[in-house]
């Protein structure tokens, strides 16, 4: 993880869903990929970024950023349709 020390964390992808950002957050953990999930939620204006935005954002190193969409892409295409 030493790597990723000097690098900067920039947004790589909008999250949908608390779930989906769990998910992700335990995948990445798994394969050691320094990243950080910020929801959009604000107790100030009761979630209303939350619907404009996304549930949330992940940010991560640039050099991260295929890798993390990959898995992303893994995680989203498991979920059964509703």
């Amino acid at each position: 993880m030493s790597q990723f020390r000097n690098q900067g964390f920039i947004r790589i992808v909008i999250l949908e869903n608390a779930i989906e950002a769990q998910l992700v957050g335990s995948v990445l953990d798994q394969h050691q990929i320094p990243h950080r999930i910020r929801s959009f939620y604000d107790t100030a204006y009761d979630g209303l970024f939350q619907v404009q935005k996304g549930w949330g954002e992940l940010s991560a190193p640039l050099s991260c950023k295929q890798e993390i969409i990959d898995i992303l892409n893994d995680i989203r295409s498991d979920q059964p349709d509703a």
